[in-house]
């Protein structure tokens, strides 16, 4: 692990202005003790704040300094939160943290975390080890998406004669019942091939969960728990359903991520509650 030690020195006038800033220790989330960092790994803040780790026992807290008086929020430090956890889940187990989990100081990580939980934790870390999460996600093509719903549903169909060419004020229910319809079928036809991919995936995988589509024309959106090795594998079965669904519905599959949609560590267990 690439570190050093931190040498107390006087502060000069810049310093001790800086030193009137109230500082606290962002966390990231859990990490094996024996990890190395990159010295370059950097985190939220403005500037970007250190990566760093506070250890105790066989597991870490991956941390940086933020200053408390600036609010947390903007996309950027979101988006450095998840690229941090996700470089780190690319190499070595993690439990994720939510954004904007912030304590006093180090000494308070260890004796409010990290102590407490550390045999949940590393329970958890080992149960990680050579896992990963992915994201599947899969859009319908609108026009071929739409070609189907008015081929297999006779009234999407009669709907769709009824208002062509006419004013839309002078069809306006028919128009409301047709994107009722159209919305129904495409609600059955996701549930349909989202039970299809899970079906054909589940061998391949530890754990699966459906997540809540992001857009109405989500055909599918999952997140699977995987062997590192047999990522491989995930991704020729997603050839396979590319083949299968080609111009109806364009897949991606994201990762190798942390696995926030399979663990939850103590500290999200109590905020729940």
């Amino acid at each position: 692990m690439s570190s050093s030690t931190e040498k107390s020195r006087v502060a000069g006038p810049e310093q001790a202005d800086r030193s009137e800033v109230s500082t606290g220790s962002y966390i990231y989330g859990i990490v094996p003790a024996d990890v190395e960092l990159d010295s370059e790994a950097r985190g939220v803040g403005d500037p970007p704040g250190r990566i760093k780790l506070v250890r105790h026992g066989e597991i870490a807290a991956l941390v940086s300094e933020v200053a408390t008086n600036r609010p947390l929020g903007k996309p950027q430090d979101l988006k450095a939160h998840q690229q941090l956890l996700d470089a780190a889940a690319a190499e070595v187990p993690v439990l994720p943290l939510r954004f904007g989990a912030v304590m006093a100081s180090e000494e308070s990580i260890v004796d409010e975390l990290l102590a407490p939980h550390h045999d949940a934790f590393l329970a958890g870390l080992n149960e990680l080890e050579g896992r990963a999460e992915y994201v599947i996600k899969g859009r319908y093509v609108e026009q071929a998406l739409l070609a189907e719903v008015l081929a297999e549903n006779a009234e999407a169909a009669s709907l769709r004669e009824e208002i062509a060419g006419k004013p839309e004020d002078a069809t306006w229910d028919a128009r409301i019942r047709l994107g009722e319809v159209i919305n129904q079928s495409v609600e059955a036809k996701r549930d349909a091939d989202t039970r299809t991919m899970v079906d054909a995936l589940a061998p391949r995988c530890i754990a699966i969960a459906v997540r809540e589509p992001t857009h109405e024309q989500d055909a599918v959106h999952l997140a699977v728990l995987v062997e590192t090795s047999r990522q491989d594998e995930l991704e020729q079965a997603l050839d396979e359903f590319g083949r299968q669904w080609e111009g109806r519905v364009d897949l991606r599959l994201i990762g190798p991520l942390a696995a926030y949609d399979f663990v939850m560590t103590p500290q999200q267990e109590q905020e729940g509650e």
